[in-house]
């Protein structure tokens, strides 16, 4: 155990926005000292920081799932925005997508009454669970609040488990890739009216406003979740998800692909045709 860059007061860390000197500290101090991972949390210790060893922060929707597979979970819930990577594993019996925010997470876990083990994550990596978990003759109590503990100690643990580092056990799901960006200032009347072109419910018409409001620059359309904003399935698999705060006045853009280049490429294209929409 190694402590690093310690403070005695209160730091904010956004774990699904990660601070660009962060990303950089990760990396000189794996380099310099030769880690396994790092281990961090956001500022009230509920949502987790995590590192492969070559300190490439872990997405939280991510390492949720691998989390998900060392409980042996039945079902996992998640919000609508998480990685997809969850359904394409095919490791569990059910999965339930939600509203983004804990308190529909915990909801539906609630819902579930036919599975023996239940949990859901957050895009944030706060880890949740609606049963008790029997593992290694070990019991775990359900804990229906997001935790932080929990997700690096189950990562370790199965590093360890495979003999593997943490990089390597990435590699066992499917490669998804997401980012998400998010234009500040965004009038929340100008975009609950945009997306509402496009939240009709008939695909064939949604899907050509859609392809109009980005000029055509995006393969064509073929599904979408309304569950909270617009998730929209591309025909070439990618994913492009758009959804006003409900907070603040700002329009976020969430794109997934098999890369990360992609993704970030996909999100930074919607990004630039959708700050032309703040002039309609």
């Amino acid at each position: 155990m190694l402590p690093l860059g310690r403070s005695d007061s209160f730091i904010s860390v956004d774990t699904e926005a990660i601070r660009p000197e962060d990303v950089v500290l990760a990396k000189q101090w794996s380099a310099e000292y030769k880690l396994d991972c790092i281990i961090s949390t956001d500022g009230d210790a509920d949502r987790p920081l995590l590192s492969d060893e070559q300190g490439e922060w872990l997405r939280g929707d991510v390492a949720g799932i691998l989390v998900a597979k060392v409980l042996q979970a039945g079902a996992v819930v998640t919000p609508v925005s998480s990685n997809s990577a969850l359904e394409k594993s095919a490791n569990f019996s059910q999965v339930v997508r939600t509203k983004i925010g804990s308190p529909y997470v915990i909801a539906a876990m609630q819902a579930i009454t036919d599975k023996a083990c239940v949990v859901g994550y957050e895009a944030n990596g706060g880890f949740l669970s609606n049963t008790t978990v029997q593992l290694e003759g070990k019991q775990l109590s359900a804990l229906p609040t997001r935790d932080a503990v929990i997700v690096p100690l189950c990562i370790l643990w199965q590093a360890r488990q495979q003999k593997c580092t943490i990089s390597q056990l990435l590699k066992t799901l499917p490669e998804r890739f997401t980012y998400s960006d998010r234009i500040k200032n965004f009038p929340s009347e100008l975009s609950q009216s945009i997306l509402a072109q496009i939240q009709t419910g008939a695909l064939t018409q949604d899907a050509e406003v859609l392809a109009t409001l980005f000029s055509g620059q995006l393969e064509p359309a073929v599904s979408f979740d309304y569950t909270d904003g617009v998730r929209i399935g591309l025909a070439n698999d990618e994913v492009l998800h758009l959804r006003g705060s409900g907070n603040a006045p700002e329009l976020r853009c969430y794109t997934e692909a098999d890369s990360y280049s992609r993704a970030e490429a996909l999100n930074q294209l919607c990004i630039q045709t959708m700050n032309g929409w703040k002039s309609q």
